[in-house]
C-alpha cells in the first residue's frame, strides 16, 4: 500500500489553528502531535508543584504558569505546553502573539509511559537551545523519582537525581529548595502499586 505524504504545517498556521483548537496539540518541525487526557496522579503532582511555586513566588519577581500555556522553543520549528514553566522578570511573547512565551528559566514536565522518552530525549536537547533556561526538572508519577537538570555558569548541564521522599531539590535559578514531600503530597505510590498488581493477579 502506498504510504500517504505527511502534510507540513507552517508554524503561523499551527498558531492560528491552535487558538481555536479543543484539543492541545505540540508542534515539532511541521507536524502537530496532539496532548492527550492525563492520569489523576499527573494533575495531582502538578497541583502540588504548581500551588508550591504560586505561594513561593509571590514576593519575588518570578511567577509559575500552568500547561496552558505554549513555549515557542523555535520559532520555526518547536513549540511545547510544558506542565508548568516559571518565568522571572519581564515576559517575553512571540511575536504577535500573547499566548506564547519566549524565555522560561524553570520548566517542569511529569513523565508518562508515553512521553517520558521525548521528555529525556528530543525535547531536552531542544529545551536546551532556550537562552533562558537554567532548570529542567522531571517529575515520574509511577515511584519517588525526580531528575533534576541544572544549568552551570560554564553551560554544562549537571543532572541530580532525587529517590527518596526525605530528599529536597534546589531549584538554583529562582533560590527555592522543594521537597519531594510535597510534589507527592497525598499519593502514596506504594500502596497504588500494591493495589494495581493485586488487580492484574
Amino acid at each position: 500500500m502506498e504510504q500517504r505524504e505527511k502534510k507540513y504545517i507552517a508554524p503561523e498556521d499551527y498558531l492560528e489553528a491552535e487558538a481555536s483548537a479543543e484539543v492541545r496539540s505540540e508542534y515539532y518541525h511541521g507536524e502537530t502531535f496532539a496532548m492527550t487526557g492525563s492520569s489523576f496522579d499527573h494533575n495531582l503532582i502538578a497541583a502540588n508543584v504548581s500551588s508550591f511555586l504560586h505561594m513561593a513566588l509571590r514576593e519575588s519577581g518570578c511567577f509559575a504558569l500552568s500547561a496552558g500555556m505554549k513555549v515557542q522553543v523555535d520559532a520555526k520549528k518547536h513549540y511545547t505546553y510544558p506542565d508548568i514553566a516559571v518565568i522571572c522578570g519581564e515576559v517575553e511573547f512571540a511575536e504577535g502573539r500573547n499566548d506564547v512565551v519566549k524565555n522560561p528559566v524553570v520548566i517542569v514536565e511529569i513523565l508518562s509511559k508515553s512521553t517520558k522518552n521525548y521528555d529525556r530525549g528530543t525535547k531536552f536537547t531542544a529545551y536546551r537551545e532556550i537562552k533562558s533556561l537554567k532548570d529542567y526538572i522531571l517529575i515520574d508519577q509511577y515511584d519517588y523519582r525526580v531528575e533534576h537538570f541544572h544549568k552551570k555558569e560554564s553551560g554544562q548541564w549537571v543532572l541530580d537525581d532525587h529517590k527518596r521522599l526525605e530528599d529536597s531539590l534546589t531549584i538554583r535559578s529562582v533560590e527555592l529548595e522543594l521537597p519531594l514531600a510535597t510534589i507527592y503530597d497525598r499519593l502514596d505510590l506504594g500502596l497504588r502499586r500494591t493495589a494495581l498488581s493485586k488487580d492484574a493477579s
